[in-house]
């Protein structure tokens, strides 16, 4: 009996060794789909920088996006703008490009119709009273990770 219940004491050992995403609080999306289960680099800037991101705090950004972003971008898609999605192609090509975390954090403060002209109202602004900087980069690393890394993110290929 004892040796049993080593046996499966070791293995649940070996389970939550092998998938350290299991073993911490990480959402099932982040490991499943977009094959996160470590901290990932993101672009910071435009100068280069990167900065790590865990798993735990893409979960709280995929969170936070599903509390407050879900309504209007569907799949990475907008709803109420259908030509400008959160595909990585798209974020590239707005002017200022938003394929960054603080550029992105930047249009989320205040957000710009696509081709930086001026203020949008489609999107909501988040102000600092609303998300604090490590939330909202948090939102922000989840949107690029889902933008580099998720099948058919901001497409009509769902």
């Amino acid at each position: 009996m004892l040796r049993r219940l080593c046996c499966v004491i070791a293995v649940i050992l070996i389970f939550i060794v092998q998938n350290p995403a299991s073993a911490a609080n990480i959402d099932r999306y982040l490991v499943r789909f977009l094959h996160v289960t470590a901290p990932i680099d993101l672009a910071l800037n435009d100068n280069g920088e990167t900065r790590s991101y865990s798993p735990e705090t893409l979960t709280r950004g995929k969170e936070l996006f599903e509390n407050s972003c879900l309504n209007c971008h569907v799949g990475g898609a907008t709803l109420p703008d259908p030509q400008t999605s959160l595909s990585l192609p798209k974020l590239k090509g707005a002017t200022p490009p938003r394929d960054n975390i603080n550029s992105l954090v930047a249009y989320m403060r205040q957000p710009m119709v696509y081709d930086g002209s001026s203020e949008t109202f489609w999107c909501r602004q988040v102000p600092e009273s609303w998300m604090n900087q490590d939330q909202i980069e948090s939102l922000a690393a989840f949107v690029l990770t889902a933008a580099q890394k998720a099948p058919g993110w901001g497409t009509d290929n769902l």
